[in-house]
């Protein structure tokens, strides 16, 4: 069944049936949302305890209940500024160093940072050696994004591609899968020097967002695109620590990237360990001086 479940994945229409999902997901259909909604907490255990809303009833529609914030105060984020926190509810794939250009997918494959970051080799150069965390959000997760550490953003990228399964499974079986899968990089020059924050999109996931500027994906291109931001003024993009960056509209999973001798993980974390938004994730070895 396993083989199977990957060469259908191959062959269906995987940007079809997702953005045709989204317009679904997007539709306020009053009652049939309110139902899709109960079914799908039930199906998937959520504790709605943790929801700002915890009735199905309170949203408009799928979407609005998927990207659902949570109570105030109920991931609070460690403050200290020698600790980089976790960017999202889900659970780790991957970490550990990056050798070379090389990142850990599963056992038996590995997949190019230049090739994940868009391509551009300059891009990848200040992480190859460095360090890199996958975390995969499940549907039960909370599905926003939040920055690990303090950073100023200096270059969003995105890269077209397919829309392959991220679960275990297609992780295990589809090579270089987060370097061909549709994502948005992002690049932030922080306290331990740049960090890269990339959104993988996959099977379902109808939309990628960011909170500076909104809907990336869809509408899907064919082309590499940059946007570059200045350092500051009216127009620089600076967030805190925990700061919400970006959401998935239906799950997906996030890598993030730092350069050599900067961080370093904590004991507590491995492949398949739990991770929840705001707890500490790594510690800081060296801070950039110019940042």
């Amino acid at each position: 069944m396993d083989k199977v479940k990957i060469t259908l994945q191959y062959i269906m229409p995987k940007h079809f049936i997702s953005r045709l999902v989204g317009l679904l997901a997007a539709a306020r259909l009053g009652a049939v949302s309110h139902a899709l909604i109960k079914l799908f907490i039930k199906a998937y255990g959520i504790n709605m305890k943790e929801a700002k809303h915890e009735n199905a009833s309170d949203y408009q529609s799928f979407n609005e209940f998927f990207t659902r914030p949570l109570k105030d105060g109920i991931r609070p984020v460690v403050a200290d500024d020698n600790i980089i926190v976790q960017p999202v509810d889900g659970a780790i794939s991957q970490l550990g160093a990056i050798v070379g250009d090389e990142l850990i997918q599963a056992k038996g494959h590995t997949y190019s940072l230049q090739a994940l970051l868009g391509g551009a080799s300059d891009t990848a150069a200040p992480y190859q050696n460095g360090q890199f965390a996958c975390i995969y959000l499940a549907p039960k997760d909370y599905h926003r994004i939040h920055m690990p550490i303090a950073g100023t953003l200096r270059e969003m990228i995105y890269v077209p591609g397919e829309l392959f399964s991220v679960n275990p499974l297609t992780a295990e079986n589809v090579p270089g899968l987060f370097a061909r899968n549709e994502r948005v990089v992002t690049i932030f020059d922080t306290a331990v020097g740049p960090m890269a924050l990339v959104l993988v999109g996959a099977t379902i996931v109808a939309s990628i967002e960011t909170v500076w500027a909104g809907t990336i994906t869809p509408p899907t291109g064919k082309e590499v695109f940059r946007w570059s931001y200045p350092a500051s003024g009216a127009n620089a993009v600076k967030l805190d620590k925990g700061a919400e960056m970006g959401r998935f509209k239906l799950g997906s999973t996030v890598i993030l990237a730092f350069a050599p001798d900067q961080i370093a993980f904590n004991d507590q974390q491995y492949p398949g360990a739990v991770t929840r938004m705001g707890e500490a994730f790594a510690t800081v070895i060296s801070q950039d001086p110019t940042a």
